[in-house]
């Protein structure tokens, strides 16, 4: 069954105690803030009135999946008096976020100088998709420009047509927020020795790189040169749309599975692929039989007949049925927040397991909270409120 968690949740996971000042943004920046909330760190999500575009484009409020945990606290960065509270949340951080194009913080008077002067063991992590210097590291970009700089989108083509961008994946999320997220745990490891903080420059551009390491292994051993294996060229690693339109992935790369695959499907003797497998040659006339076979039966069919086998034979689910499948339910890989369905923290570990501490906050709702957290009493708090450097502009409830 999905999990139902509309309450705050204690954190226990492996970052408990750790705090985060996260400058809203969109994208990478907070995905990093939403690894860290769910892996037990307290994150101080500053924002400004009227959310980020991202916010707006999710929803806002309980809808805007990539703040739960957080705790939202509405300012203006340009007013002074904001100024010197913003400071005395990253003089008790260990963390600081932010996502802008280079030299914004620091014309904002937030720049990692500043920062670490006040706080020299704050890790102060920059996310962005060229990097702090370079010749691009001004312009402007997203996921697929990062991949396509990186040599990355070009390994995408499928039968040698365009390149493919695969939504966020490679530059944002996986190229980005999750290498951030990467930099930000090896720092928390070096402070505890050397008591020095530090500056992480993500850039997607390099993270996306990286994530294709094994691609490049292949360009470099001669290996990669429009029929690999694994990029859709064999008809042994594709997908193939079924009867109802509906479609299969398809991948027994190693000989053993596509052995068994092959006599799954009444082929053994086939002259096409018995002793075909990498036979290149072979391959469209492999791949347009194949084509013709899975299209002659429904997608139930074809799960049915390879369920009990390792033939590397599986449904392509879309969001909604990923939710309901047995395996994803057994692990309880997505849960209900707020009424949001979604994936659950990961990876899990065994003594301090991740949790979702709370529903994504209401624009503002933690305003009041984290400034008595901090020392100032209710006038002070009015006093703020009142001229304008700070908000709480709480929605209601989505």
């Amino acid at each position: 069954m999905i999990m139902k968690n509309t309450s705050e949740n204690k954190a226990h996971g492996p970052l408990d105690g750790i705090k985060v000042v996260e400058f809203a943004g969109i994208g990478p920046g907070p995905f990093c803030g939403m690894l860290l909330a769910d892996m037990g760190a307290e994150v101080s999500l500053l924002e400004r009135a009227g959310g980020t575009f991202a916010s707006q484009l999710f929803g806002g409020g309980r809808k805007a999946v990539a703040n739960r945990g957080k705790k939202s606290i509405c300012l203006d960065l340009k007013h002074p008096d904001s100024k010197a509270l913003v400071f005395k949340l990253i003089k008790e951080a260990d963390v600081l976020i932010e996502g802008f194009r280079p030299g914004v913080m620091e014309r904002l008077g937030f720049g990692p100088d500043d920062c670490l002067r006040e706080n020299p063991r704050l890790i102060y992590g920059r996310m962005t998709g060229w990097g702090q210097s370079g010749p691009l590291a001004p312009r402007s970009g997203h996921d697929a420009n990062y991949a396509a700089i990186a040599g990355v989108l070009d390994t995408g083509r499928r039968h040698a047509g365009a390149p493919w961008a695969p939504p966020t994946l490679v530059g944002d999320m996986g190229g980005g927020g999750l290498m951030l997220a990467w930099g930000i745990a090896c720092a928390l490891l070096d402070v505890q020795r050397s008591g020095q903080g530090q500056v992480i420059d993500a850039a997607m551009c390099e993270g996306a790189a990286v994530l294709a390491h094994g691609l490049f292994n292949l360009e470099a051993l001669g290996e990669w040169n429009g029929h690999c294996a694994i990029d859709s060229s064999a008809p042994f690693y594709d997908v193939y749309q079924c009867a109802d339109g509906l479609w299969i992935s398809v991948c027994p790369l190693e000989p053993q599975f596509y052995v068994t695959f092959i006599e799954r499907l009444g082929l053994t003797n086939d002259l096409d692929f018995a002793g075909k497998q990498y036979d290149t040659t072979r391959w469209p006339t492999m791949k347009a039989r194949l084509t013709a076979i899975f299209k002659a039966e429904a997608r139930a069919h074809w799960d049915a007949l390879f369920a009990d086998t390792d033939d590397c034979v599986w449904p392509v689910l879309s969001m909604k049925e990923a939710q309901s499948h047995p395996h994803n339910l057994a692990r309880e890989a997505f849960v209900d927040i707020a009424g949001v369905q979604q994936p659950a923290p990961a990876p899990r570990l065994s003594r301090t397991p991740g949790t979702i501490q709370s529903p994504p906050p209401l624009l503002g709702e933690h305003t009041r909270e984290r400034l008595a957290s901090l020392g100032l009493t209710g006038d002070e708090i009015a006093r703020l409120l009142e001229i304008g450097a700070v908000r709480e502009v709480v929605a209601p409830p989505c």
